[in-house]
């Protein structure tokens, strides 16, 4: 097994953001509804209609955790330990998400879902991944 890519690397950063932007807009559209912001919902009329119901609430929880995929990605792109943990534990939290979507019908999507997931998954916990970030933390002596 040879050293984890830059370029996959980065992908996953960039991921972490993309991920933080739709977390951002997702708790925007909950926290201000009826605004010409909905229109982005077409994207996603299945969540919406899920997610309306709780509102404003929700939109707040949207907002935090879109700030915590923000984090994880710099820590990410900065190759910190902590980041690389936090990542896992996304990633394995989406993939338990997309198992019961799976389980409840929504087998596209689920199924779809828990596919990406488990490979990301899998990719960020290669060992040639993992020592990429374990180089911080061995030399900082933790």
């Amino acid at each position: 097994m040879g050293t984890a890519s830059q370029r996959g690397l980065k992908s996953v950063g960039l991921f972490l953001f993309f991920g933080a932007a739709m977390t951002f807009l997702a708790g925007t559209l909950l926290i201000h509804p009826g605004t010409i912001l909905d229109r982005a919902w077409v994207l996603n009329p299945v969540a919406q209609r899920e997610l309306a119901r709780f509102g404003k609430p929700l939109g707040i929880v949207f907002v935090l955790l879109g700030a915590v995929f923000v984090v994880a990605a710099i820590g990410w792109l900065r190759h910190r330990y902590w980041a690389w943990r936090l990542t896992v534990v996304v990633m394995a939290a989406q993939l338990v998400g997309d198992l019961i979507n799976f389980i409840r019908g929504d087998h596209l999507r689920g199924g779809l879902g828990f596919l990406i997931a488990g490979a990301l998954l899998l990719y960020l916990v290669r060992r040639d991944v993992r020592v990429v970030f374990m180089r911080e933390r061995l030399a900082i002596g933790r």
